[in-house]
């Protein structure tokens, strides 16, 4: 009796990728082709693709074997999905029907979708299947040749680039073998295509306000008339922001991979900026769907999520966003399952202090009611407001500062390698103290406590503070943090009077 052939491939799940064994087998009885294992209508309809794709690699089909073929997709009892499993399902039937030389199957990992001639196509979430490859210590994985530079990230294991069926086969039975893609180097950079400090004019004091959100990774609430900058403002802040790290890198392109956005970009060497319109839904921010997947929270992973005209989002939308602020991670749960993305963003929000735009504007007059206002800044929920750790004034500029021809470039290469040294800083401090963290905002309260240190004066003026005005738990913390991040940027390892002032006078706006 003839042994069934198991081959090993990978279905994904959110980012999360688990194994799946792939076995066929050839029996007596009336013609038929069967994919069994939980499989959606993508997998099942693998058998059409599968079987045109063999005919023209020149081997027998399946339509012409008088037998019963069964393909099982191991564990039955997990649903499968998409067509990645073409691949693995071509060579399963080649060594069951005996039209291919047996190959040692226990440290390989197959993935692709076939054309109908035979062609190998690109899947989505490749690098997650790379990263459980090297985890279930799997030496060699065959992916296409698009797909071969993104799973070339994961070192320690060899990636086979392949064109189409036939080379493949070739490759396994020693004709012609496929030389290994070359490791993927990943070279940390800047977003492209984004505005630049450089190129806004005036607004001092909301620049001071991005290089401290920058440095600290802190939420920033810009607000102010129409047209005074507030979307160039949080494009500079992108812009801003030090480039990745290895392991930042990896996060957000499984991200990627996982919703199928690396066709054009294999890799992401740079931070995410994210500006989805008003009337995004709340699944497409947060994620979901019937097959759960990452939203615009989770594409903004260690990124800039922006969300202009802020009150015209949806309510249920914007509250959404309160939960994965705090936790860096968002839950979704659905009748056919469940998934854990991250969302570990920074949050930008925008918006007019009216309907009109023109409330408070001190050269256009507002031709909103008292109760238009009320209503329209109340759309913005006191608990988000409250998670926001910078909120800033934009106010309309002279005409005699547009005029300035002049842009201040070495200013804005001072703030990007002030932002680089204080951030630095703070790795350095939370690897010393063995904490996971990469910025001051990601700290929790119990490691603030135990984190910044401030002088006398500073606990003086904290507690007169604190005396006078309504604060939040959260927003007592969230200024620590804050105020650690001003004295990371001065250079200081003890929060003083003056960085415990600035940040505090960030969050007059959340008090008011």
């Amino acid at each position: 009796m003839s042994s069934v052939p198991k081959l090993f491939a990978s279905d994904v799940d959110g980012i999360d990728a688990h194994l799946v064994r792939v076995e066929a087998d050839l029996n007596v009885g009336l013609r038929s082709f069967s994919i069994v294992g939980l499989a959606d209508k993508a997998v099942s309809e693998a058998k059409e693709r599968v079987n045109s794709a063999l005919k023209h690699a020149g081997v027998k089909p399946p339509t012409k074997e008088n037998k019963r073929i069964t393909i099982n997709l191991a564990p039955a009892d997990v649903k499968k999905t998409g067509s990645r499993f073409d691949l693995p399902i071509a060579l399963a039937y080649l060594l069951a029907s005996e039209q291919l030389s047996p190959f040692s199957s226990k440290d390989k990992m197959f993935a692709g979708e076939l054309s109908l001639d035979g062609a190998v196509q690109p899947v989505s979430g490749i690098l997650s299947s790379a990263l459980l490859a090297k985890e279930q210590g799997i030496r060699t994985f065959f992916v296409s040749k698009e797909n071969a530079e993104e799973a070339a990230i994961v070192s320690g294991i060899q990636i086979i680039p392949v064109e189409n069926l036939l080379g493949l086969v070739n490759h396994l039975e020693g004709r012609d073998e496929i030389p290994p893609q070359p490791p993927t180097r990943i070279i940390p950079s800047f977003p492209p295509r984004l505005g630049r400090v450089s190129e806004i004019k005036g607004q001092d004091h909301a620049k001071r306000a991005l290089l401290v959100a920058a440095a600290g990774n802190h939420n920033i609430f810009l607000y102010g008339s129409p047209g005074t900058g507030k979307t160039m403002l949080a494009q500079a802040l992108a812009s801003l922001l030090p480039p990745p790290s290895l392991e930042e890198s990896t996060e957000i392109t499984r991200i990627y991979s996982s919703v199928g956005l690396t066709s054009e970009n294999p890799f992401f060497s740079y931070r995410p900026f994210r500006d989805p319109h008003h009337s995004s839904s709340l699944i497409s921010l947060v994620g979901g769907g019937s097959q759960p997947r990452a939203g615009e929270i989770s594409l903004a992973h260690r990124g800039v999520l922006f969300l202009d005209e802020a009150p015209e989002f949806h309510r249920d939308a914007l509250d959404a966003l309160r939960q994965p602020l705090e936790s860096g991670e968002i839950h979704v749960s659905r009748a056919r399952g469940s998934a854990c993305f991250p969302a570990r963003f920074q949050l930008v929000l925008a918006m007019n202090p009216c309907p009109c735009g023109y409330y408070g504007d001190i050269e256009k007059e507002c031709k909103c009611t008292a109760s238009e206002v009320f209503r329209y800044q109340r759309k913005l929920s006191g608990p988000l407001l409250d998670r926001m750790d910078i909120q800033v004034d934009v106010p309309r500029i002279p005409i005699e500062e547009l005029r300035d021809k002049e842009y201040n470039v070495k200013a804005e290469d001072k703030m990007q390698r002030r932002i680089l040294q204080a951030r630095k800083t703070q790795i350095e401090r939370f690897t010393k103290a063995r904490l996971p963290y990469f910025t001051n905002s990601e700290m929790s309260s119990k490691h603030v406590d135990s984190i910044v240190k401030l002088n006398t004066p500073a606990e003086e003026m904290l507690r007169r503070v604190l005396d006078k005005s309504f604060v939040s738990p959260r927003g007592y913390y969230r200024i620590l943090k804050l105020s650690q991040t001003i004295a990371d940027l001065a250079g200081s390892s003890i929060v003083t009077e003056a960085h415990l002032g600035e940040a505090f006078q960030y969050r007059l706006k959340a008090n008011e």
